[in-house]
Order: structure tokens, then C-alpha cells, then sequence
């Protein structure tokens, strides 16, 4: 019995210096070396000031600059640790067939109708009026994209033309051509049209 209890925390002992110490730290010096930017959330710097990940929402909604999915946020649940509120997003849980998700919807589409007359009964795509699952959905659909084409040369100045050649550079292709959509990256664009990132 103790030789089979030695030989057990032995086990445990070597598992967890191989699986939980020189393994983290060989992964971690790996990506680092290979994928740095990646391993280090995807932020998007532009002369030492940090706008943001590629890979996280961030709310916009003035006339300037592209609208992304919608966002649920929640800024009194989580706090940092001097007592901060923290700004969180997320699933809103509606199910479609409610009153509520209805009500949200029409809202929606009511503002974003009234920010661009320009495009008239054009229909609006999808994902400009609801949320992802996540509710920090970086990209929209380049359908979504276009349809803010003339609100943002107009308010930004540009031609229309211009406005989409920022728009086609911020746009992703499909995984290795056949796997999931195209989609535009809105932090990028937005950062595109206030001249920060080239």
C-alpha cells in the first residue's frame, strides 16, 4: 500500500512539473516567438497609444464613424479592484419570439433609418439591428458596411469611393477561400477615417 501511494504522488508530482510548468512555459515561449501579436491579444497600436483588439467590439454611434453590431452593455456588474465599474457586454437572452426582442428591433431600426435617410427603404441588413451571441462581435458584413458608405463620406469629407477602398482594406476574405463570410473589420475602418491607421 505506501509503495503504491509513492508511486502515485511521484506520478503526480512529475505530471504536474511536465504538463503544468514546462509545458505552459514552452507553449507560451513558443507563441510568443511565432505569434506575438496574436499571443497578446491583437491589439491594434499606432504610435505607442493602444486603440483597441481586432478582436473585441468597441460601441460607436455618432455620425463620424461605422456602426457595428449591436452591443449589450452592462456597466454595473463587474467592478475592478478600486471599485471601478467595468464596461461588459454579452448575450441580451431575449428570445426572438418575445414583446421585448420586437420592441429592441424596432428601435434599432427606427435610428438607423433616421441616421441614414440617404438610403431611403433600402433594407437594412441584419446585423446592423441585432446582436451576436458574444455581443462583442468585431466585424459586420460588408452588406452592413456598405449601407454606411454615404453617411460616412458625407461626414467625414470623403467621396463615396473613398469611404470604400478604406472599407475593402478592412475586409477579410473567407478561411482558406470556402469557410464562413467575408466581414469588415469596424474598428479598423473607424480608425481609417480618423487617419490613425493607414
Amino acid at each position: 500500500m505506501k509503495g503504491t501511494i509513492k508511486r502515485s504522488l511521484i506520478f503526480v508530482v512529475i505530471t504536474t512539473i511536465l504538463c503544468g510548468l514546462i509545458y505552459t512555459f514552452v507553449m507560451t515561449g513558443i507563441c510568443q516567438v511565432l505569434f506575438h501579436d496574436k499571443a497578446n491579444g491583437s491589439i491594434i497600436e499606432v504610435n505607442g497609444v493602444k486603440y483597441g483588439s481586432e478582436f473585441m467590439a468597441q460601441q460607436y454611434e455618432d455620425e463620424d464613424h461605422m456602426w457595428g453590431r449591436v452591443m449589450n452593455l452592462n456597466m454595473t456588474t463587474f467592478k475592478d479592484k478600486d471599485g471601478n465599474t467595468l464596461l461588459y457586454s454579452g448575450p441580451s437572452n431575449v428570445t426572438p419570439a418575445s414583446n421585448d426582442f420586437e420592441k429592441t428591433i424596432e428601435e434599432r431600426v427606427e435610428k438607423i433609418k433616421a441616421n441614414h435617410k440617404e438610403m431611403g427603404n433600402t433594407p437594412i441588413p441584419p446585423d446592423l439591428i441585432t446582436n451576436s451571441g458574444s455581443g462583442l462581435d468585431p466585424e459586420i458584413s460588408p452588406k452592413a458596411a456598405e449601407y454606411q458608405v454615404k453617411r460616412l463620406a458625407k461626414n467625414n469629407n470623403m467621396s463615396e469611393s473613398q469611404v470604400k477602398t478604406i472599407i475593402d482594406k478592412c475586409t477579410k476574405g473567407r478561411f482558406l477561400g470556402i469557410f464562413g463570410e467575408k466581414r469588415v473589420n469596424v474598428l479598423k475602418v473607424n480608425l481609417m477615417l480618423d487617419g490613425i491607421l493607414k
